[in-house]
């Protein structure tokens, strides 16, 4: 055995132990973890890499953005008045949306059990502003986590930090009521404490009444001048008791402890792509990307850029490409149901899946030997040791893999494991006008001039 790796190696893993003793040392007692046993805690989420949000509340009624509290700066009283009474969601139908998306191949689901408005899904003993006394007249989220659970997937909630409804919570400058006064003015009769309490009992009820709950998506801080940050939510304590209530639980990074390792699992883009596995200090981290169908989480009835299914499909396999997670929302209507266009998108997706799934569950990124062929994206499974190449826009009778000579044993489409052919040439005789030629140590796969009927094709490598 050679000296020098095993020195590398040694120098590597006495590295890795410094880093996560420091984290240690500077940790609470109570966020304490070794590297292991986050890896172990994070595993599932890790592989099933494809995830349901659902956002649903007031906002459902109005149905122009879930935010239309904020963007018309309409006082809890004229919001609370014109949709509390109208919520109904007489089609609410839970099993049918676990069904959804348990065929469009999602592994998880993330509800809002209230929003930024303050309106509560469940039978809170906190508050009145909650499903159980509108015309819904029943806790919304038992049924939801019940039929989500016997579908099989991981149950998390998404719990907002912000409250425009709570009289104690002080106006800033993402409330509605940031441009009045006397709104303003009113602050100084406002208790934060009394706020953070509110929230702290909140989120004990869920995570003590549902069972168990696998991710908490807390949303968000807004740190600086008339906004708020860790400190106003008194966020070291929230993560606290959620991990106390629930030691086995996944958590955002919203709360602005982003400066603290032990202060979140993943990092959460929001409505955009990376352009590369996102990295804190030099690192690669757990990434989730949370997207919409179209500009909007909640239903918007007249919202038109819905994205298609391609795009959609794209979508997942690039965040899977490079190492994340995609957790895709439907903003359900105010009767309960998923509009006919988000039904719609998530059939092609579960078709797409039935079909593909290999090369998203269980993979990442592929390893830096394996170049990315044009109009093509790359999964990988560690395991397995299987490559997947997407190929987003058809070739024509070939396509090149550069520098693969050597790695492949075996190439088959993925939707109905036929098997397709590859060679290597090095060059083409002398007048071989129309003899197919590449780099010496490329792979030519020979591809069917009529592209097969799947959305975006997959060309299966068993490695060597």
């Amino acid at each position: 055995m050679k000296k020098a790796p095993f020195i590398v190696c040694l120098l590597y893993l006495t590295a890795a132990t410094l880093v996560a003793d420091a984290q240690k040392a500077t940790a609470p007692a109570w966020a304490q973890e070794t590297p292991e046993h986050q890896t172990e805690r994070m595993a599932w989420w890790r592989h099933d890499r494809f995830g349901m949000f659902i956002h649903w509340g007031l906002y459902a009624v109005p149905a122009r953005h879930e935010w239309v509290q904020n963007h018309e700066q309409l006082s809890t009283e004229v919001y609370r008045d014109r949709y509390f009474e109208r919520f109904d969601p007489d089609l609410y139908d839970p099993k049918e949306w676990a069904a959804q998306a348990k065929a469009a191949g999602m592994k998880y689901v993330v509800l809002t059990t209230r929003h930024h408005e303050g309106f509560s899904l469940w039978d809170t003993k906190y508050s009145d502003y909650k499903a159980t006394n509108t015309p819904a007249d029943r806790d919304l989220l038992k049924p939801f986590v019940e039929a989500f659970r016997a579908e099989g997937l991981k149950v998390g909630f998404y719990f907002s930090m912000i409250d425009w409804h709570h009289p104690d919570f002080t106006i800033d400058r993402v409330h509605p009521l940031r441009n009045n006064k006397e709104a303003r003015a009113a602050n100084a009769r406002r208790n934060m404490d009394n706020f953070r309490q509110f929230l702290k009992n909140q989120l004990t009820e869920l995570l003590t009444e549902y069972g168990k709950i696998d991710q908490l998506f807390f949303d968000f801080s807004y740190p600086g001048e008339d906004g708020k940050g860790h400190e106003d939510w008194d966020s070291e304590g929230l993560l606290e008791l959620a991990r106390r209530l629930q030691p086995g639980i996944i958590i955002n990074d919203r709360l602005d402890l982003n400066d603290k390792p032990w202060g979140w699992d993943y990092v959460t883009p929001e409505q955009f792509m990376p352009s590369a596995w996102p990295e804190r200090d030099g690192v690669r981290v757990p990434w989730e990307t949370c997207q919409t169908f179209s500009g909007s989480w909640g239903y918007h009835r007249d919202e038109h850029t819905w994205k298609s299914n391609n795009q959609l499909i794209a979508m997942l396999i690039e965040v899977v490409s490079k190492g994340g997670n995609l957790l895709l929302n439907v903003g359900p209507t105010a009767r309960g149901n998923f509009d006919e266009r988000a039904k719609e998108r998530l059939a092609a997706i579960g078709k797409w899946m039935k079909y593909n799934n290999r090369s998203i569950y269980g993979c990442t990124a592929a390893p830096p030997a394996f170049e990315q062929p044009d109009n093509c994206l790359l999964t990988y499974n560690p395991e397995t040791k299987r490559l997947y190449v997407h190929l987003l826009q058809w070739p024509f009778k070939t396509l090149y893999l550069p520098n693969y000579k050597g790695k492949v044993a075996y190439a088959q489409f993925l939707h109905d494991g036929s098997e397709v052919q590859y060679t290597s040439r090095t060059a083409a005789p002398a007048g071989g006008h129309t003899t197919v030629t590449a780099g010496e140590n490329d792979l030519i796969v020979e591809l069917p001039v009529i592209k097969p009927d799947v959305e975006i094709p997959v060309i299966e490598l068993i490695l060597k």
